[in-house]
């Protein structure tokens, strides 16, 4: 990711297109001319679909934090603390998410309509979007109060997605209690016969495995989340198996 300084940002932004791309734009501030249009055509999809969950990412982040209205001084530190522990960015890396928060905190561009271009870019990669709407909810969540306004934006963003909808009453179940509970981590029922709890968890490693992610482009600085996750799903079946077997 160490073209978020240069002119080849700028280029990306500028062959992304829409507010992720303007807001690439913007905070890089490279000037693109009409040679260098052209060239941005090399770009691939997966570098563009890179550049656009970061941006995507840092965005509604700060749409996320000034959704009642005033981003305060404990939300610009939670961000912080949440970019220097989760993401462990070198300072320029780190620079350009602060960027990108303070320049999507103050813009007229709405959370929906950057959530919804990225949705196009990724439509794709659902398994990406499930990741990036984790990392929302794990930030939303890291004071372990959830404001009605994220609230909110939280719940639409499934259907924004086009990814399962009850994602949201899981995932805040899951942040909001004992998310060691085996159960909750698979999102499966203790009642359920355990053939089909194999199945669920057997279509959930799939979707998650490191190298499914790497081949859909997801964001090397994001796979520890999903490496994370996949760790997670077979841990959690091990010990549901465990019982079962006993």
């Amino acid at each position: 990711m160490s073209f978020w300084n240069s002119t080849i940002g700028g280029l990306i932004g500028f062959s992304l297109g829409g507010p992720i791309g303007g807001l690439i734009g913007a905070v890089i501030g490279s000037k693109v001319g009409s040679k260098d249009r052209s060239n941005a055509k090399r770009f691939t999809s997966n570098q563009q679909q890179q550049a656009a969950f970061f941006a995507a990412l840092f965005a509604c982040l700060a749409k996320l934090a000034k959704a009642d209205g005033v981003v305060s001084k404990e939300e610009v530190e939670k961000v912080d603390n949440f970019i220097k522990e989760r993401f462990k960015f070198p300072s320029e890396q780190r620079l350009f998410a602060i960027k990108v928060f303070n320049q999507a905190k103050d813009d007229n561009v709405s959370y929906e309509e950057y959530a919804s271009q990225l949705a196009g870019l990724l439509a794709g990669n659902k398994n990406a979007l499930v990741v990036f709407y984790e990392l929302l909810f794990e930030l939303a969540m890291a004071d372990e109060i959830l404001d009605p306004a994220e609230e909110a934006l939280l719940r639409k963003t499934p259907g924004i997605f086009g990814i399962d909808l009850s994602l949201f009453d899981k995932l805040k179940d899951q942040f909001s209690s004992d998310s060691s509970d085996p159960y909750k981590v698979l999102g499966v029922t203790s009642n359920m016969p355990f053939d089909d709890i194999k199945k669920i968890y057997q279509k959930k490693r799939r979707e998650f495995h490191p190298d499914t992610l790497i081949s859909k482009g997801l964001p090397d600085e994001l796979l520890d989340k999903a490496k994370e996750k996949f760790i997670e799903i077979q841990q959690a079946f091990e010990v549901i198996e465990k019982k079962n077997s006993n």
